[in-house]
């Protein structure tokens, strides 16, 4: 484990800089999610590490929506992972926008999340909603993100096999309304209406985009 969240480190800082701050949480039943917080510019990226300490498995099989309320658990469950080594990894990763906003706070919602695959048996992927069941900072419009997909921003992580790469999942922050719209229409609708009315995601205040 102690490996493997070395290399992901490495990884993250030759990507994104290095750190100016960093945070640790521990969940009871869990072991402890780190956020590194990057600035680049007008921008904060918020990196979890320890998620892909180990393989995601759930044992219920997936949902139609793939959809998690990770923030809402009252006690962690006994999650069994069925092989240790084999699975896929994963850590994420959000963008905002600087000084409009104390994203810092940030931090307890985003390990909420990281840590849902070890309290709730989730896999989290691509096209994913998650939501925490309260605000992601103080006075944000946003309860929820949607998963995006990987290699963009951190490029995927290859392990020693047979352990699967470490992917650097990218956090979108959704509304109510857009994320009970995403339910019935999809990711990929959403994510079309974002960039047909040039949605800034990075902006920690802005307000949903329309969806009549």
């Amino acid at each position: 484990m102690a490996e493997v969240l070395a290399l992901v480190e490495a990884r993250l800082r030759s990507a994104l800089g290095e750190p100016d701050a960093r945070a640790a949480v521990t969940f009871l039943g869990t072991e402890r999610i780190e956020v590194l917080r990057f600035s680049d510019g007008d921008l904060l990226r918020y990196a979890t590490l320890g998620m892909s300490a180990h393989p995601m498995t759930d044992p219920a099989g997936p949902s139609p929506d793939n959809h998690s309320s990770a923030g809402r658990f009252a006690a962690p469950l006994s999650v069994t992972v069925a092989d240790p080594v084999r699975g896929p990894r994963a850590e994420l990763v959000v963008t905002v926008r600087a000084g409009s906003a104390d994203t810092d706070k940030l931090l307890r919602p985003l390990a909420v999340l990281a840590a849902s695959p070890q309290v709730e048996g989730v896999v989290v992927a691509p096209g994913n909603s998650l939501d925490v069941g309260e605000p992601l900072w103080p006075g944000a419009p946003f309860s929820a993100v949607l998963v995006a997909e990987n290699g963009g921003l951190v490029e995927d992580l290859d392990l020693d096999e047979p352990m699967d790469p470490v992917r650097f999942l990218p956090l979108l922050p959704m509304t109510a309304n857009e994320a009970a719209w995403k339910r019935v229409h999809g990711a990929a609708a959403l994510q079309e209406r974002w960039l047909a009315h040039g949605t800034d995601l990075r902006d920690p205040r802005r307000g949903p985009v329309r969806l009549d």
